[in-house]
């Protein structure tokens, strides 16, 4: 298999990488050139199979090199996130949205050159969904996206499901929660903060949090973000609803209760480390999510972590 990870330099599409390379296969079938690129690609490991396109991906001669020869797997991470997006709008169209459906485009010209239909995984978000949420968020759930982030995404979402539906790619647009925990970097990612709780907390460290402890949120661990990712590259296309979009099952919990994994898992005193500082943008962005149901991604075989302290050991374990 020839695969591609974009965004390959950042914390999902670098970890992404290392599972691939580390598994050698996907679903039985062997790793034979992985191919990643991103701006930077700084940490990857050196392996013969690798191959490093360092470029940006809205460029022409990016994406000439990364479909020098057939793809069997598109892994599509890169991407502006939400504050960074909102700040540099001509960038954030660029990236997300441009340099998107070229990326489907140059699939369309493999199919139509007699190449094969990539499977094409596109890493969306929930920001689709936009803010306030309903009460329960379920397959049924209108998109409303508030950010360009979001717009951009559920815009490269449809784009997936139409080049689906011509033959041009095999798609499936998985709408990512947050993901734990990430180091920490200044990526424009305003709920970092749930990366830095954890961080701290479980090194025994005191961390002022800017949500007060009832705020509840939704999230995975970087460990089960991989298993769906990975997941996606192999589902089969019947189980996937017309849409090819799915709303990935994740855990909602409030922090307080995130605090107290920690304490349960670390053994460190979290609960007593932690200073509540509610801010009142991050608890409307990050402390407000609803419960939901995601009986379509369950039926294709996608799962969470399963419950908190799971989460929270997974979101630490090295990736």
């Amino acid at each position: 298999m020839r695969v591609l990870v974009t965004g390959a330099g950042g914390y999902v599409g670098g970890a992404l990488v290392r599972r691939l390379l580390a598994d050698g296969q996907i679903a039985g079938r062997t790793l034979g050139e992985l191919v990643a690129t991103d701006l930077r690609l700084d940490g990857l490991p050196s392996d013969a199979r690798l191959q490093a396109v360092a470029g940006d991906l809205s460029q022409a001669a990016t994406q000439d090199a990364l479909f020098a020869a057939p793809l069997d797997v598109v892994f599509h991470l890169a991407s502006v996130p939400g504050g960074t997006a909102e700040a540099q709008p001509a960038l954030a169209r660029r990236v997300n949205l441009d340099a998107t459906l070229d990326l489907f485009d140059r699939s369309r010209q493999q199919v139509e050159a007699g190449g094969a239909v990539p499977r094409v995984v596109f890493a969306s978000t929930i920001a689709v969904y936009g803010l306030p949420m309903p009460a329960m968020v379920d397959d049924t759930t209108p998109c409303s996206p508030q950010m360009s982030y979001g717009a951009q995404k559920w815009m490269g979402e449809i784009a997936l499901a139409d080049a689906s539906r011509r033959g041009w790619a095999d798609g499936v647009s998985l709408r990512l929660p947050g993901v734990l925990a990430r180091p920490p970097a200044p990526t424009g990612q305003l709920s970092a903060f749930m990366s830095d709780l954890l961080r701290e907390l479980s090194q025994g460290r005191a961390f002022t949090c800017p949500t007060g402890p009832d705020a509840t949120t939704w999230a995975s661990s970087i460990h089960n973000v991989l298993d769906n990712l990975l997941h996606a590259a192999v589902v089969a296309a019947d189980r996937l609803p017309a849409s090819r979009a799915l709303l990935l099952p994740t855990q909602r919990f409030a922090m307080a209760g995130l605090v107290a994994a920690v304490e349960q898992v670390f053994g460190t005193p979290a609960q007593a480390l932690v200073r509540w500082a509610p801010d009142a943008h991050i608890e409307r962005l990050f402390g407000r999510f609803p419960a939901l149901q995601t009986p379509a991604a369950a039926a294709a075989g996608f799962a969470p972590d399963g419950d908190l302290p799971t989460l929270v050991r997974r979101s630490l374990a090295p990736a």
